[in-house]
Order: structure tokens, then sequence, then C-alpha cells
């Protein structure tokens, strides 16, 4: 679900011309917030110099010989962007200020990342390798990834998601994209977004449609489809867990609704938008994670995320996926399942997700396109590590917290309960208006061999 966000182009800056491509700006430097993180073995950790880098989804995008925006609101300029070859020709992107613009804070290996500074809305941001210039890739399998999470400022409505995602290394940069990683291009997950404004140093302004509630975005005719894994979309009532496989590798465009999963054609496109989620009220335990409960969203919370194959090594079959918290000095084990018809796990295996499927009554995309297999055939590929806040113009964010999603259906029924928010809550207008400065707080970074990221 993490692909539901929105981007708000802010700042003018003056650019140099170039082929047709996606132009990189010379007028303002992109310097990248330091996010150092720890890679681990058995042996101990070992810090690694990162960094992070804004979406280019959320940079301004303007005419390279002036100060004229490309995109506006949620509309194409038609004079520089009349169809998706002449918009990468005549546009471009620049450096960020990412923390007056974006309300993004980043310090000794903790970022913060705020919903609305100003009238900007949002932001997602990637982890980038010590050159400063490509992605870091992080292969899954048989490893661990830990993080440590504050979600006390995050209400209904709301997502601080922590995601990997089946990105280029160096975001696809190419002839046609002169920007690549250093700016953030290359976008794509699970959802196919077809909001995206640049996929592979093209344009995607032919058929765009501004959104009807959405100020700042809109959808063109291509979506740019991956693998998605999901480690964490929380908020301080609900947390979720989800794995999402696809039928391609790496970035895939799709160009019509069959193959982006549109409407009624949502389980006959490319990927499972749907995932395998573990979201422990969802699942019976109603008491396990929120305010004042076993793990207590009202403070700090490290978040341990285990990546099993099935001969323990990095080449294995992926068969099992696992959650540990450790809170106040305490391990903490992930809730078990209590819904009947689904065995007593705490894990994301195949088994569990078909019985959850089919005692949910939900279509059984995950198998259809692989399943656990095909996710670790992603994770041994490499991934990107993405961070992001937003609000759900699409379903307010029901899906993760609410009372009952979709709201009409009966909440005492298995797998429609998904948190204690009301059931019309999370709108966009009234989250930005009144919870403005919420945020989400990720920090200690630690990723490596089972068992080595954290003291159990």
């Amino acid at each position: 679900m993490a692909s539901m966000q929105r981007s708000l182009a802010l700042t003018a800056l003056a650019f140099g011309a170039g082929a047709w491509a996606q132009q990189a700006g010379t007028s303002t430097a992109e310097n990248h917030p330091s996010m150092p993180w720890d890679l681990c073995t058995a042996s101990g950790c070992t810090e690694q110099k990162g960094s992070i880098v804004l979406d280019s989804n959320w940079r301004w995008v303007h005419n390279v010989d002036g100060y004229t925006n490309c995109y506006d609101g949620n509309t194409w300029n038609a004079d520089y962007c009349p169809n998706n070859q002449a918009c990468a020709e005549n546009c471009a992107l620049d450096g960020a200020d990412y923390t007056g613009t974006y309300g993004i804070q980043a310090s000794d290996g903790s970022l913060t990342l705020t919903l609305k500074p100003g009238s900007n809305v949002g932001s997602r941001v990637y982890l980038m390798a010590t050159d400063d210039e490509n992605y870091e890739m992080f292969k899954l399998k048989n490893k661990e990834f830990t993080v440590d999470v504050d979600v006390s400022n995050l209400p209904c409505g709301l997502n601080g998601a922590l995601y990997f995602v089946s990105m280029a290394e160096d975001g696809d940069l190419s002839a046609t994209n002169k920007a690549g990683a250093k700016y953030g291009t290359g976008y794509c997950d699970s959802q196919c977004p077809q909001d995206i404004k640049f996929i592979d140093g093209k344009a995607n302004v032919d058929g765009w449609t501004p959104s009807d509630g959405d100020p700042n975005s809109g959808t063109g005719n291509i979506g740019a489809c991956c693998a998605e894994m999901d480690i964490w979309e929380a908020n301080s009532i609900s947390a979720a867990y989800t794995p999402h496989p696809c039928d391609g590798n790496g970035l895939v465009e799709c160009t019509s609704d069959a193959e982006c999963g549109v409407g009624d054609n949502r389980y006959k496109g490319t990927c499972d938008r749907d995932g395998c989620d573990f979201n422990s009220f969802r699942l019976g335990n109603e008491s396990f994670y929120g305010p004042g409960d076993i793990v207590d969203t009202g403070s700090k919370m490290t978040v341990v995320t285990q990546f099993i194959t099935s001969d323990n090594t990095d080449t294995g079959d992926l068969t099992a996926i696992r959650r540990v918290y450790v809170q106040g000095g305490k391990v903490i084990a992930n809730s078990q399942s209590d819904v009947a018809g689904i065995d007593k796990t705490n894990e994301i295996t195949s088994a569990f997700c078909t019985q959850q499927k089919d005692v949910f009554g939900d279509t059984n995309s995950f198998a259809d396109k692989g399943g656990l297999a095909k996710m670790g055939d992603a994770m041994a590929d490499g991934m990107v590590l993405v961070l992001s806040i937003w609000d759900d113009y699409t379903a307010g964010m029901r899906w993760l917290d609410a009372e009952a999603y979709p709201a009409d259906a009966d909440p005492s029924k298995p797998g429609i309960a998904r948190g204690t928010c009301a059931v019309d809550s999370g709108v966009p207008s009234e989250v930005e208006s009144q919870f403005g400065d919420a945020s989400v707080t990720f920090s200690n970074i630690k990723f490596g061999a089972i068992g080595s990221t954290y003291s159990s």
C-alpha cells in the first residue's frame, strides 16, 4: 500500500538544457543528509556512512533555462510538456531544502519525517550507498533488519512507512535519465503507481489526469511496478508487515488498466497489490500493539524482521518472515494469530497466507504472483530501502487502522477490523489541518546475520 502518496513541487531554480532526457539541475547543489547505519555479523557491527535522498516526485519541476513550472498543482504546463518526449527535454530537477521545505531532520543515525511543514505534504526518501551516487542495495534472504521506531506522534489516518522495493541501484541512470539516484529517481512499488512524474527518464504526461480529491497529484498512462517488502506500515494505533511479489523483475512499466491492476482489474495486474499482511489487531490480538499495550506505541521500540530460508543460507528459498520487538529492555515475541481457521503462528509463511486469505475471504493474489518464493527472488537481486510519511487520499488509511474496512462490513467477521480508528477517520484535509505536525522517527538501523542486530 506504500505508493498511495502524493508529491508537491516547491522551489524554483535555474537549469542547463540537454537532449531528450530527464534533466539534473546545476543551480543548487544536492546535499544528502547523513544517515549512518550498522552492518552486522556474529562478531559485531560496523558503521556504514550512508545518507538519504529525497524522491524526485517531491522536487519542483520547471523549464531548464528559467523559473517556469513544468508541473503546477496537479497539471503539466502544456507549453513545456505537450508530450512525454518534449517534457523530458524541456524540464529538470534540482537540489532540495530537506529541512526547510520538507521537514526532514537527519542527525546521528536518526531520521524524523514531519507530515506538513508549511505547504508541503509528506515525503519519501531512500538510503544512499557510501559513494553518494547510488542507492544502497540490501539482499535480505537469511538476514535480519532492525530499526528503532517512534510512532507516538502519529495518529489515525497516517502511515510512517519503512519498506524495500526493487528499484535499480543507479535510479535508472541512462542516456534518457541524467538525474539518477542522486536526485531520487526510479521509484516503483507493488501498487504500480501512475502518479510518478518521470519513469525511466520519460515524462508521464501522456494521458495525465489530475486527481479529483488531491490538489497535488494525478495519474498518467504509465505505471511503475515492482516487488515490495513492507517492513513497517504503522501509526500509533496499528502496524502491519507485508510482502508483495510481482511477476517481473525490477521496474516493469504498465500501460493499461489491466497491466497496472486498476479498479476491477486489481487481480489482473503484474503485482500483488494486497500482499500477505500480518496485522496483530486484524489477526485477533487487540491488546498487543497500541498506546499502553504490550508493545506500547507511546514509547520508542526496536523492530526486528528476519527473513528465513529453507536451508539457512543466502541462496535458499524464502520460507518465513519473522517479527520480534524489543522495548524497555525486554524482547517481545510477535503476537500469534488468534482467528479460527488460521493456525496459531507469529510469522508469515505460505501456509499462513493461504489460510488467512481463505478465512478472510480475500483473493489469493499473493500465491498467484509466486508467494514467498517469488518475493525471495526479488530479495536475492537486492532492494532499496524507502522511508516515508503519508496520508491516504484513496482510503483514509482505514485498511490499516479502522474499526471496520470496508466501512459497511460487519466488524465481527474475520479480517474486517484493522484497529480502533473510526470508520470515517483519516480524511486527508482533516488530518493535515489537525495534525500537520505529526511525525515519525526512524533510528539505529542495523542489518546483517540473523541474531546479530539485537540482544536477545
